[in-house]
């Protein structure tokens, strides 16, 4: 399952779920926690099996409410017989509320992504996830409820970066992941309205190892996507390390271009045509 973009959808708005459908995302997310209040609950989970019934072109997640919330069996019991092809576990806390929501499921969950650092306890659990990684349909975080969590004014600077406590949750994040084997996802972008700054988050994502982005509008989407696919210039130079080493398979370091490679060059050569769906 291919994961670049995964674009949320208010649950009890079904009305907007096939323009996000056709939006170009590689998955959705049917939202029942943030973006629908309590006395929407109801409607919403009724929406989401709606359309869970019907044929469906591309990957749907549903976004449950969170474990201690006493809502999260109600959302299970509601969608889970339209075999969703992800769940989307807000405010866990390492591999044990992955493992309680398997157990909610009566053991066949399908593919869990946690947002793994909501809480200031789940910070601490991030290099927890490789126990139960082949539950996992990736890792994500975010930096939202995090400072109400602590008190802390807010997650960014004036220009929008990451304060360094939230810039060491990212990092963590991503590690943990990559501990775990398996996709880094990065957080949202909020604003809807500048394409560069997108796009240069988008950027910096790719650069620092996230495989793929979540999204909140569809006109996000296909900047997203164009931003995780490796452009030519990328794809030539990791043929060029490819083809490198396959010429001298014995070699544990080569020059190329005037540059030192070695193993792991070829490891990140591999993986990004990998990535691309070329032969590697």
């Amino acid at each position: 399952m291919s994961l670049r973009s995964l674009l949320f959808v208010p649950a009890d708005r079904p009305e907007r779920f096939a323009r996000a459908a056709a939006s170009g995302a590689d998955a959705l997310i049917l939202d029942l926690e943030d973006s629908v209040t309590p006395e929407r609950k109801a409607p919403g989970r009724e929406a989401v099996a709606a359309w869970l019934a019907q044929p469906r072109a591309l990957p749907a997640f549903v976004r449950v409410n969170p474990l201690d919330s006493g809502l999260t069996q109600a959302d299970l019991d509601a969608v889970l017989a339209g075999r969703p092809d992800g769940l989307v576990l807000p405010k866990a806390e390492g591999a044990e509320s992955v493992r309680s929501l398997i157990a909610m499921t009566g053991g066949t969950a399908p593919p869990i992504l946690p947002i793994a650092t909501e809480t200031p306890a789940a910070i601490f659990q991030l290099g927890s996830y490789g126990a139960v990684a082949a539950h996992l349909a990736g890792l994500t975080w975010g930096a939202e409820d995090l400072p109400a969590a602590i008190g802390a004014a807010t997650s960014r600077e004036e220009d929008g970066r990451y304060t360094p406590p939230y810039e060491m949750v990212r990092g963590l994040t991503l590690f943990g992941a990559h501990a775990a084997g398996v996709e880094a996802i990065e957080t949202v972008f909020p604003r809807i309205d500048d394409v560069q700054a997108l796009a240069a988050y988008v950027a910096r994502a790719r650069r620092d190892g996230f495989t793929g982005m979540m999204a909140i509008h569809p006109a996000q989407v296909a900047v997203i996507n164009a931003g995780f696919m490796p452009g030519e210039a990328d794809i030539a130079h990791a043929r060029a390390v490819v083809d490198a080493f396959a010429a001298a398979p014995g070699a544990g370091a080569l020059r190329l271009d005037g540059k030192m490679i070695d193993r792991p060059h070829l490891v990140q050569a591999q993986r990004l045509l990998a990535r691309a769906g070329l032969p590697i």
